[in-house]
């Protein structure tokens, strides 16, 4: 998956940017208060979009 469309994904459900790391980007839901790591590729895994899906509880991309 592209990392523009997994962002794009977890902004629509309230995600935001909360700070850039070395090489990551980290992503806060502002409801659960949940961090996670984003990887700056541009192509990131389907399971790690799930997984970083699932932290921030943001449904699945891919339904």
């Amino acid at each position: 998956m592209k990392r523009g469309d997994l962002l794009r994904h977890i902004r629509q459900y309230g995600c935001y940017l909360k700070r850039e790391g070395g090489s990551h980007s980290l992503w806060t839901n502002p409801r659960t208060g949940h961090t996670e790591a984003v990887p700056r590729h541009t192509e990131i895994s389907d399971h790690l979009a799930r997984k970083i899906c699932k932290m921030l509880s943001v449904p699945d991309p891919r339904r």
